[in-house]
């Protein structure tokens, strides 16, 4: 593989360790990730974690604004096979057709399950009890090409997106490594995805984050490892934003007001949700850092005058 000539397309975290697999055994030609950006209150330009990684490797790096219009540098690079990982733009068909050996995509989800940008996230939040890593020949549709190598792993109650994101992340690097060779000579397998069986996970919008408790208890649950450690599932106590980074589920209790903080323990607050009780356990209200409900509780003086308020 050492030979083979690669155009890599990746932007975040979730990329590196698919790159670095390539920068060990492939040559790496280019790299493609998306433009640096102002982040924070300074505005700071940031740059993508994939591109620190090419610039390390003295790797050629393209950042077009928009794919569809700024190819040509890419394509004269000739290169035998564009790989993408989580690169954030739809690749246009000219690029598709330009590699020898094709595009290759990895994603994470089981496919044809959980197309689109945000298939960690999204798996949690919908109580999925396994997850993994896709690798596809793409074509021009979103996540929709035939599948070459899938790999799966249990979802677990511990697991949060971001728990999720690591393990997957390696994963496709790994799975990458073992499916090149068959890529390379043409002895892979291509699976039709069932178009019957396709669902979609789209990017986590503002109103995703916000907890509703009117749902069931596992729901707020879900919501809430599917946000950690980004954007973070939020409510409001007393009009001020509070960021909910952990829960446990409760008792069936059926007490209260849905929204209604209906028990304190020493570790928790229990809130009342459609079918019981979820038991916050680790916050951030606003303007403060991330704690657990005890410290919380340990400062606030009166616990007790927390039961009956709403949250929402």
């Amino acid at each position: 593989m050492n030979n083979l000539k690669v155009v890599f397309m990746g932007t975040p975290d979730f990329s590196v360790p698919v790159l670095e697999m390539l920068i060990e055994n492939t040559n790496v030609i280019g790299v493609v990730t998306q433009p640096d950006k102002p982040v924070g209150r300074n505005g700071k330009i940031s740059i993508t974690p994939v591109k620190e990684v090419a610039l390390n490797h003295n790797i050629e790096v393209y950042q077009p604004t928009k794919i569809r219009e700024e190819y040509e540098d890419i394509i004269k690079l000739n290169p035998d096979i564009i790989i993408t990982c989580a690169y954030g733009q739809i690749v246009p068909k000219i690029l598709l057709d330009t590699p020898r050996l094709g595009c290759v995509n990895v994603h994470a989800s089981l496919l044809p399950y959980h197309r689109g940008g945000a298939p960690i996230h999204r798996a949690i939040i919908e109580g999925d009890s396994k997850s993994g890593v896709s690798i596809m020949y793409m074509d021009v549709n979103m996540d929709s090409g035939d599948i070459i190598s899938q790999e799966e792993v249990e979802i677990l109650d511990n697991d949060t997106a971001e728990s999720l994101f690591d393990k997957l992340s390696i994963m496709g690097g790994e799975l990458l490594y073992k499916t090149l060779p068959s890529i390379i000579d043409g002895t892979n397998d291509r699976i039709k995805q069932d178009e019957s069986k396709a669902t979609y996970s789209y990017n986590i919008k503002p109103e995703d984050e916000i907890i509703d408790f009117g749902k069931s208890k596992r729901e707020v649950f879900n919501q809430v490892r599917g946000l950690n450690s980004w954007p973070v599932a939020h409510t409001y106590l007393d009009g001020k934003r509070l960021k909910v980074w952990s829960t446990r589920i409760g008792s069936d209790s059926n007490k209260g007001e849905v929204g209604e903080i209906i028990n304190i323990y020493k570790d928790g607050i229990g809130v009342r949700t459609l079918d019981g009780e979820i038991i916050l356990t680790e916050i951030q209200p606003e303007s403060k850092k991330r704690m657990s409900v005890t410290d919380y509780l340990n400062g606030f003086g009166d616990k007790k005058s927390l039961l009956g308020k709403k949250l929402g």
